[in-house]
């Protein structure tokens, strides 16, 4: 024999493994790489990952793959296996029946792996910060784990609710509207059970039956926003209110409905606290015999009426609202031209922190009311915080009386107003001169276009440093206005 021919036999000899043992696959050297027994980790392989995780887990027995793979080659057509069986052989000597291999199924996947108290945490985060929707639908097709985790009612407490053709023509949006309310019937039981929070936007035609559904289904609801929709009842809102006694503020905003000119009527729950009524069509009250106040809201907090300038709410309408509502913090007015001071002083409310009576875009100054503003400050000085007289039509006179209230609180205490908007009124520097000093803790201030003003001074200001600033240049400049 050649000695290279020598050298090859040797190599082959010396590399090939030991009879009757078969060589390692490409897998069980990765498998022993990776994860070499005693190492402390074991891996995990699912569809599209291999993952090396510490301890030891259920890696996969390297027998079992084995045995896998043995049967593979069997099955194929043109194995060695299989050719072996084919021959003929004389006198087949009975083998032992083989020890069938431990079946196991299909690696589930770390999905499964993560318990679901932390599924539910981690779903939880997701959820305040992005919404229920449309994470959790999603979430849901993952695997069981995930499914059983995102179908958890504790997740689903904040919901909106917009019909997916809002905006197009009407029959479209009908159509999409009777197919989600579809969808709602069987969500409302299974999933909105402990919903708190939902928001109704864009709702023409379906908004009765979807609030039927939450009265049925959703006890726990603390919170109701109805944006854009029509067919707004006071039976269904007091339906709504006798179902979930939690509710304690309605948020009703660009809605046109018959809702409006019988809120009075409307019987809420005991804890009804905030009531929102922005930007709806208010009309006036038909002649004819006095309709019965209803209950009222006597625990109501906070209450907005802001709308444009052609509002109808009048003196006899917020009457009717607040007969029974002696703990009002907040009353937002901001449009109302037909409210009076005679009308809010007769209100029940002792301790008004918060009132805003602006009138933004008026022309017409003529019907507006020329006196009265004392009996605002005389009755709520020692409480107010904000106070909005922008663009009402009260005289020099009249503004220095009301203004005055707050120099002269009972028990000598400091007034608490600190924001002030006096934005197009008649108010004088002799007026702004006396706010400022009895009040120091003013941080806003609003003097834009007031024409009794000397230039320079008809601005908003925004700080204390500021609002000192314009006490200092009202006291040197001159007195004549620009």
């Amino acid at each position: 024999m050649a000695p290279g021919a020598a050298r090859r036999a040797r190599r082959r000899v010396r590399g090939a493994p030991p009879a009757g043992v078969r060589a390692r696959s490409a897998e069980d050297w990765w498998w022993d790489r990776l994860a070499p027994s005693g190492s402390g980790y074991h891996l995990l392989q699912s569809d599209s990952m291999l993952l090396v995780l510490p301890g030891s887990g259920p890696a996969r027995a390297r027998a079992h793959r084995r045995a896998a793979r043995r049967a593979q080659r069997l099955r194929l057509p043109g194995s060695r296996a299989t050719a072996a069986k084919a021959k003929p052989k004389s006198a087949p000597a009975p083998a032992p029946a083989p020890t069938p291999a431990p079946q196991q199924g299909p690696d589930p996947g770390w999905g499964d792996r993560i318990p679901l108290e932390i599924l539910l945490q981690i779903f939880g985060l997701l959820v305040a910060a992005d919404g229920p929707v449309p994470f959790l639908g999603r979430a849901a097709r993952v695997c069981r784990r995930w499914h059983e985790a995102a179908s958890q009612p504790a997740l689903w407490h904040t919901v909106t609710l917009s019909p997916p053709l809002a905006g197009r023509p009407t029959k479209a949006g009908a159509k999409a509207e009777k197919k989600l309310l579809a969808s709602l019937e069987w969500f409302m039981p299974n999933r909105f059970s402990q919903l708190q929070r939902l928001t109704l936007i864009h709702w023409k035609s379906q908004v009765h039956a979807v609030l039927k559904l939450v009265s049925e289904s959703c006890p726990r609801l603390t919170f109701l926003k109805l944006s854009d929709c029509h067919g707004v009842t006071p039976d269904t809102l007091t339906g709504l209110a006798r179902a979930c006694p939690q509710l304690h503020s309605l948020d009703i905003q660009h809605s046109t409905s018959s809702c409006c000119p019988q809120l009075q009527l409307l019987e809420p729950g005991p804890c009804s606290q905030v009531l929102r009524l922005l930007n709806l069509g208010w009309l006036p009250k038909p002649p004819g015999r006095a309709a019965t106040p209803g209950p009222g809201f006597p625990s109501l907090e906070e209450l907005c009426l802001a709308g444009p300038t052609c509002s109808f709410v009048s003196d006899e309408a917020l009457g009717r609202l607040l007969h029974s509502s002696p703990n009002l913090r907040l009353l937002d007015l901001r449009g109302c031209a037909r409210i009076t001071p005679a009308g809010l002083r007769d209100l029940p409310c002792r301790e008004l922190e918060q009132l805003y009576l602006g009138l933004y875009g008026m022309s017409d100054r003529l019907t507006l009311a020329k006196e009265g503003s004392p009996l605002l400050t005389e009755k709520w000085a020692h409480t107010l915080r904000e106070l909005d007289l922008s663009g009402q039509g009260f005289s020099e006179k009249d503004l220095e009386q009301a203004l005055a209230a707050f120099s002269g609180t009972p028990g000598g205490s400091q007034p608490a107003l600190c924001s002030l908007n006096l934005r197009g009124t008649r108010v004088t520097p002799g007026t702004v001169s006396s706010v400022i000093s009895s009040c120091p803790g003013l941080r806003f201030l609003n003097l834009e276009s007031c024409r009794c003003l000397p230039r320079g001074l008809k601005r908003a200001y925004r700080g204390p440093e500021h609002v000192q600033r314009c006490l200092e240049q009202l006291l040197t400049s001159p007195a004549s206005p620009s």
